[in-house]
């Protein structure tokens, strides 16, 4: 039975003030709560609040045969409860309904798979005990920032003993192969499950303007097309930053009433059902070894990892966190290895580029850079005197 699995990625990063040299021994006051504050709260009355009444009310309509995952960063989780509570509240909500899932992460939404082993399983240790603590159960499945995946990361993921792991469906790596088939990590057996980008995409980015055929996209023209994949279709891993909710495209799009209609559209046709990734991860039929030789994400044209490390401010930023990694103020280090101040510092053009300064707070990547190591460098020179005492 092939199965429609929603999964929507929660984060908002903590942003940096715009730190300037002459801050460099004064202040320790990196982030700028104000912004912090605004954004969440905007976030939250936008997006979260509204979407997750929508869900609750599908969930309440179709029962079990409507079932979503999401993961939400520790960072978010820490600003919703500073300033949204409400909004997390919503989620423990739909978490007691039993049809929705919660993803393991970095707790900082963070690079380390690519620069810290150590610091990686730190970090995801650390999300799925907050996980855990907030919503009752430990996540199962697996999906690192920005869907970035290799070979070493799946099988890092498998060590730490997660079922599945999620990956972008990328053209070149699955070759004549389907995304909407299930496979196993390179020699593990943990579950490698999937996202359909061309269907994601559809939603994501093109849903104000968007059209099929000539025809404006709705809930039933898109259960159309799922409808009309071939027979040995698995499942379709429909992939959001759940912001596509009434924050990238506003309520008066008609995004809600897209997201209200596609379930009784989806399950008009018999044979299909909504899932969580887990219950598709722990299907005894997944056999197949899908191989990423190269890093992959769902970020940009590309599908790499350049829109984080792909130009030498991007490079040099990243060699000085973690090589800080015995700064005494862990919770800044940590913090400042957000994945978010690294794509605010991409000199793409194109509609790339576009897409990068729709979510910079800076008004350029200059900007951005120069703020970021004015912070690292108070940082280290704070953390002198202890590090000075461990020589």
């Amino acid at each position: 039975m092939p199965a429609l699995c929603f999964y929507f990625q929660v984060h908002q990063p903590y942003r940096l003030r715009r730190y300037s040299y002459f801050d460099i021994g004064v202040s320790d006051s990196y982030f700028d709560d104000a912004l912090n504050a605004l954004m969440m709260k905007r976030v939250a009355e936008r997006c979260y609040l509204p979407a997750n009444r929508t869900l609750l009310k599908l969930i309440k309509e179709h029962g079990v045969k409507f079932k979503v995952s999401f993961s939400i960063t520790g960072v978010t989780i820490e600003q919703m409860k500073l300033h949204a509570p409400e909004a997390l509240a919503s989620f423990k909500e739909l978490a007691a309904t039993g049809c929705v899932e919660f993803l393991g992460e970095t707790y900082y939404h963070s690079l380390a798979a690519l620069y810290s082993p150590e610091e990686f399983r730190a970090q995801v240790l650390e999300h799925s005990a907050l996980i855990e603590q907030e919503f009752g159960t430990r996540p199962k499945v697996f999906r690192n920032t920005e869907l970035i995946y290799s070979d070493a990361i799946g099988a890092a993921v498998s060590e730490l003993g997660f079922q599945g792991v999620l990956a972008e469906g990328v053209d070149e790596i699955l070759g004549w192969r389907s995304c909407n088939s299930l496979f196993r990590v390179q020699g593990r057996s943990t579950a490698l499950l999937l996202k359909n980008y061309p269907l994601s995409d559809e939603i994501a980015f093109r849903f104000s303007c968007s059209s099929v055929d000539g025809t404006t996209l709705t809930a039933q023209n898109f259960a159309q097309r799922i409808h009309k994949l071939p027979d040995d279709t698995e499942m379709v891993g429909l992939f959001l930053d759940y912001e596509t909710f009434g924050e990238h495209h506003h309520v008066e799009s008609g995004i809600f009433s897209f997201l209200e209609e596609l379930p009784e559209a989806v399950l008009a046709e018999p044979g299909w059902s909504f899932a969580t990734l887990s219950e598709v991860a722990a299907r005894s039929e997944i056999g197949t070894e899908l191989s990423f030789p190269r890093t992959t994400s769902w970020a940009d044209t590309a599908r790499d990892t350049s829109a984080w490390c792909g130009n030498q401010m991007q490079s040099s930023a990243l060699e000085k966190i973690y090589a800080s990694s015995l700064a005494s103020d862990r919770e800044a280090w940590r913090k400042l290895q957000t994945s978010d101040h690294l794509y605010y510092m991409c000199t793409k053009g194109g509609p790339d580029g576009q897409v990068h300064s729709y979510f910079s707070p800076f008004e350029s990547p200059y900007e951005a850079f120069i703020a970021y190591m004015n912070v690292l460098r108070d940082l280290v020179a704070r953390s002198k005197p202890v590090l000075s005492k461990l020589a």
